[in-house]
């Protein structure tokens, strides 16, 4: 893939949007809801607190994350894969 994030940031895949309603109703690209929930693919270090140590990230790659709606910024792969790259603390929660 060829990108690490620093720091405390983390990458994640985000899951595709909903294709139809719960009634059926198929849904145009431009009426899909962005997606709030991914897949974490790599991870920073930590973050540097004022004293100098590392305060490692809790967030592992692998796990399920749900974060805001606009969390983060778009990152495109050189295979042309989109990806977000944000904070730790733009996670809301891991799903188990």
């Amino acid at each position: 893939m060829g990108i690490k994030p620093l720091a405390d940031r983390i990458l994640v895949r985000p899951l595709e949007a909903e294709e139809k309603t719960k009634g059926g109703i198929l849904l145009p690209d431009t009426a899909k809801e962005k997606p709030q929930e991914g897949k974490v693919v790599a991870v920073g270090k930590g973050k540097v607190l004022e004293n100098g140590n590392v305060q490692a990230i809790e967030i592992k790659v692998g796990d399920r994350v749900l974060y805001g709606k606009y969390s983060g910024t778009e990152v495109t792969t050189k295979d042309g894969e989109q990806l977000l790259i944000m904070r730790e603390e733009d996670v809301f929660a891991v799903i188990e």
